[in-house]
């Protein structure tokens, strides 16, 4: 089928791991992915997390621009709410001037943390006079295409080739947002596997641009059969809801107690989650793909492996055994 493949990393650390061991890893994977024709590769956003490597996208960016040589790498995304606007056109101008025509900038809505690390980012800002995600969008677009909204100031240094820009997201109303900012569109579908709204996001999004966004999806994969669905049961996710705040997806009941404990409150409710993952031998997780082609029409997939260690590297490799990653 005629699609193409990116990949996204969180920098997860195995069993007795250091940051440092983690982060090496990412580097073999992205170097890997360049070797095996991936289209992009990209690298997430997730503060005080002990389990993740992944604090500050913008600068592993800049190391993994400096250890390939082709390959598309970008943000997966950018927490947009924690910054200005200015600054994070600064930062990936910057990282196009390093990298002519090879940067992504991917932005999403969610926190990427608890309400602690939320207060510790944004600093001494008043949560109740946070600023509108479409404003937010507005700006940083302008500050890009050198027509920020204050005279005489630019976010410098201009690049020869713009950073490629998407919105991350899992609804039709970010979809919508896209569409309307002109940007690319990533539906999260590794956070809401329901093919319903699949299928309600694409036709929003299509009847907006006239193409399909791209879709990111969590695989595991495994030659030996029953493996990787017997991995996929051991992923746990609960949304925890608490009134008057943002719904957020973690990974265990404890964190979505700590969550409601650090907002302050005592009314919140869990809600167990399956979680969207792909997960089977090559051709299974292949013809997983295939199907979501048919039905979405989507020209490229951003693979997160569910896995830890070098299962990852593996995951990777087996994807594209028979099949090239930049098909489309």
């Amino acid at each position: 089928m005629a699609y193409a493949l990116s990949l996204l990393d969180k920098s997860p650390l195995a069993s007795g791991e250091s940051a440092t061991d983690a982060l090496k890893r990412t580097v073999a994977l992205a170097q890997l992915a360049e070797r095996l024709g991936y289209v992009r590769f990209w690298v997430a956003e997730h503060h005080n997390a002990a389990e993740l490597a992944s604090s500050s996208p913008e600068v592993l960016i800049a190391y993994l621009l400096a250890h390939t040589s082709r390959i598309r790498i970008g943000s997966g995304g950018v927490m947009l709410q924690h910054y200005s606007p200015y600054k994070v056109a600064e930062n990936f101008h910057l990282l196009g001037a390093l990298a002519p025509g090879r940067v992504d900038l991917g932005i999403g809505k969610a926190p990427g943390g608890l309400p602690l690390s939320t207060r510790a980012l944004q600093g001494r800002s008043d949560p109740s006079h946070s600023r509108d995600f479409s404003e937010q969008i507005a700006e940083l677009g302008a500050y890009l295409d050198g027509v920020g909204p204050v005279e005489g100031l630019s976010a410098t240094p201009r690049p020869p080739v713009a950073p490629q820009r998407f919105v991350l997201g899992a609804s039709v109303e970010s979809a919508l947002l896209a569409a309307a900012h002109q940007w690319e569109f990533v539906f999260a579908r590794h956070l809401n596997g329901d093919d319903a709204l699949l299928d309600d996001t694409v036709a929003a999004y299509r009847a907006q641009t006239g193409r399909a966004p791209i879709i990111a999806v969590s695989v595991i994969v495994s030659e030996y059969a029953g493996e990787a669905e017997a991995q996929a049961e051991k992923i746990k996710l609960f949304k925890v809801h608490v009134p008057g705040a943002q719904s957020v997806t973690v990974g265990s009941e404890e964190q979505a107690k700590d969550y409601a404990r650090q907002l302050g409150s005592s009314e919140y409710r869990i809600e167990p989650k399956r979680p969207s993952v792909i997960a089977g031998t090559p051709d299974q997780v292949r013809s997983e793909l295939d199907r979501l082609h048919a039905r979405s029409g989507t020209s490229e997939f951003i693979v997160e492996p569910a896995v830890g260690g070098l299962w990852r590297l593996a995951t990777a490799e087996m994807l594209v055994r028979e099949r090239p990653a930049a098909a489309a």
